[in-house]
């Protein structure tokens, strides 16, 4: 009896599956899901709850640190240095964390000078691939992704010596060829700064390149004739057909190239640990200073957690406005 109901149960099971068929693509998602829940998720949650601590190098490890609300954030927000306002001759101080501030602030102008460059450059040089009269421009394809199979890390060192303040150094060499004096690039605010979008912009324009130049592939021809017929010059058909068509794709690969640039650590740490005098610090740079420098672990949790609610509102909001996730449910 328990034999024939025991077989009973197993025909029930063939017969009403808990998985079916419609469920493969989920099974087969599933271990990818936990890695990447693994190793981004938790991290990500393990870094918010440190943020309400105390954490230092010296209580993390024993669990001796204590619950501390909203501090970190209160200090990271509006804690010291305060920052001074100097305008029309009159100084007044506010009441909030000039150090973060000047991070939050020189991480978006960084942002938006850098995604400047990349648009250009990139553009420029996807019209050149796509011009029909340019010969061997397949193989010019080619080394144009060279950047991206080399190690940030090795192209960073790289750019740093071109930005020597030593004479030596190439970008100074050019200034003496120039008969201008040379350059502590990496000793001034401004000069590092602009070695640090360069630096990114070759970094990133491979990545932008090939989206752009995929864009151009698929511009109708049609509608490049009929404005050679109205009359159009190169600049006319470049401003009014050719820059609509690609607007979204552009717009596209500018977004996921800004997301990274505020993400930035590698280029201002190597280049100059963020200086001169940390005022070149972009924010994830600032955080982590924060932590393993200063040993304030929650604080440097509190400023990666911030970044991580602006960058992910940045993609929000621009992946709306820009319309980009349309059709997407169709």
């Amino acid at each position: 009896m328990s034999i024939r109901s025991t077989v009973s149960r197993g025909a029930q099971a063939l017969e009403n599956p808990v998985f079916d068929r419609d469920d493969l693509p989920l099974l087969l998602v599933l271990p990818g899901l936990f890695l990447f829940s693994a190793f981004m998720f938790y991290p990500i949650a393990y870094s918010v709850f440190l943020s309400f601590t105390d954490a230092t190098n010296l209580t993390l490890f024993n669990g001796s640190y204590s619950f501390i609300g909203f501090e970190n954030y209160a200090q990271v927000l509006f804690g010291t240095p305060h920052f001074t306002l100097d305008l029309f001759g009159y100084r007044t101080t506010l009441p909030i964390n000039a150090s973060f501030w000047n991070s939050m602030g020189i991480s978006w102008l960084f942002v938006v000078t850098s995604v400047m460059l990349k648009i250009g450059l990139s553009i420029a040089i996807a019209l050149v691939l796509t011009n029909e009269h340019v010969v061997g421009r397949r193989y010019m394809r080619s080394f144009i992704i060279i950047p991206m199979g080399l190690p940030s890390i090795f192209t960073i060192t790289v750019w740093r010596g071109i930005f020597s303040n030593a004479q030596y150094g190439l970008a100074n060499q050019l200034l003496t060829l120039l008969q201008l004096q040379p350059v502590l690039w990496l000793d001034q605010r401004w000069t590092a700064f602009l070695a640090y979008n360069i630096t990114e912009m070759w970094l990133a324009y491979p990545f932008m390149v090939i989206i752009i130049v995929s864009a151009l592939q698929d511009v109708p021809e049609e509608l490049h004739d009929a404005a050679m017929v109205d009359g159009a010059g190169f600049f006319n058909r470049f401003l009014h057909v050719t820059l609509p068509s690609i607007k979204r794709p552009v717009l596209f690969a500018s977004i996921l190239t800004a997301a990274a640039s505020f993400q930035q650590f590698l280029i201002p740490f190597v280049m100059n640990k963020g200086g001169p005098l940390r005022q070149n610090e972009l924010l994830i740079v600032y955080g982590y200073r924060e932590a393993f420098r200063f040993d304030k672990y929650g604080m440097g949790a509190a400023i990666m957690s911030l970044s991580l609610v602006v960058i992910a509102a940045f993609m929000f909001l621009n992946v709306k406005r820009g319309r980009l996730a349309d059709g997407v449910n169709e």
